[in-house]
């Protein structure tokens, strides 16, 4: 099958996954689409939960294996769509609905990629592809309970909207929830300790903080904090104030260090991390995946934005089609033209190191 037929069937699969829903834990009838696909090209697969996942034909023991990965669920679409978020409409070159650009489109053409590649002998890599699920939730059931189901995996490109350009590092995640307490009392009389007005140098503390190791790709560690509740009616001064901090962690810093740092130093009465498991990610400038990449003419950034890769251990590339900040957008779309060369710059790539 040639490369054109491939591109035309990944389309057509992306607005069948369009006009499907596939919200995180509710991908099953997108993961039997996939299914679909892989029935049609005599391409052996696995269905763990929602995920859906093949090797190679010519997989062989020994060899370094490559992961392909992207994911099928979506958001939930938000109040400023104007056209229907669930039916695949193409105007002026854009197919627009609901996950065609985060990231239905680096799916179908890593899906189409990997059936180019999936009868060829004498790989260098063998491959493995998992169409994964609830990586918009970072569920316990998508891409990180696979990986001790399929074979170990020693490097990764991971598909989410990049332009197409090599994204070689990524800002891992940890998120806090914090409190600063207070003495609670009628707000007629005086109180000295007012949880409210004890948050004003935490908050500033917050706000001041430098993490001294930037980091080449990904800058600075960024600390926000998102959200703040305190108090349930006018006249009567709360116990505590509630805060999340939102930390985007660079790759000179694990996340445990992160999580120390904050116990240790932040002025709060506690705080604690909702978990450590993802993680800053990266792969050397000189992998041959790296050193590939940009002599086809593909440049370089490191990515303030989470995806899958922040559950693997290896190296990983992040790579696709689409554009980020088009991402959750309301009326979200891909071009047309930007799948096309999705599927034939993964291939070039491919074919330079397989």
């Amino acid at each position: 099958m040639t490369t054109q037929q491939l591109t035309e069937e990944a389309i057509a699969l992306l607005k069948n996954l369009i006009e499907t829903q596939s919200f995180s834990s509710e991908e099953d009838k997108t993961a039997q689409l996939i299914e679909a696909w892989f029935n049609h090209h005599n391409i052996p697969y696995t269905r763990t939960k929602n995920n859906v996942w093949a090797l190679n034909a010519d997989f062989t023991d020994g060899k370094p294996t490559m992961l392909l990965n992207s994911h099928h669920d979506t958001v939930k679409p938000n109040n400023g769509y104007t056209k229907d978020p669930f039916k695949a409409i193409v105007e002026d070159g854009k197919l627009y609905g609901l996950g065609s650009n985060d990231a239905g489109g680096c799916l179908v053409s890593l899906i189409a990629t990997f059936t180019y590649f999936y009868n060829k002998k004498d790989l260098k890599y063998n491959l493995v592809i998992v169409a994964s699920a609830e990586e918009e939730s970072s569920g316990p059931d998508g891409l990180n309970s696979m990986l001790s189901i399929i074979p170990k995996i020693d490097v990764a490109i991971v598909g989410e909207p990049t332009l197409m350009n090599l994204a070689v590092a990524e800002k891992g995640l940890v998120v806090f929830d914090a409190k600063v307490k207070g003495t609670p009392s009628h707000a007629a009389h005086p109180n000295n300790d007012n949880a409210i007005y004890n948050t004003i140098p935490v908050l500033n503390w917050f706000k001041d903080y430098k993490f001294e190791r930037p980091s080449e790709t990904l800058g600075d560690v960024k600390m926000t904090v998102s959200q703040i509740h305190a108090g349930k009616q006018h006249n009567a001064i709360p116990a505590e104030v509630e805060l999340v901090i939102d930390v985007r962690v660079n790759d000179k810093y694990t996340n445990a260090e992160i999580n120390d740092i904050l116990v240790n130093e932040a002025p709060c009465t506690e705080i604690k991390a909702r978990s450590l498991r993802l993680n800053s990610s990266s792969i050397p400038k000189d992998h041959e995946l790296v050193k590939a990449g940009i002599e086809i003419g593909r440049t370089t950034y490191g990515s303030p934005t989470l995806s899958d890769q922040s559950v693997l251990s290896c190296s990983s590339l992040k790579l696709g089609p689409g554009d980020s900040t088009r991402s959750h957008s309301a009326d979200e779309f891909i071009y047309i033209n930007e799948i096309e060369e999705g599927v034939a710059i993964y291939i070039q790539l491919l074919e330079k190191i397989l």
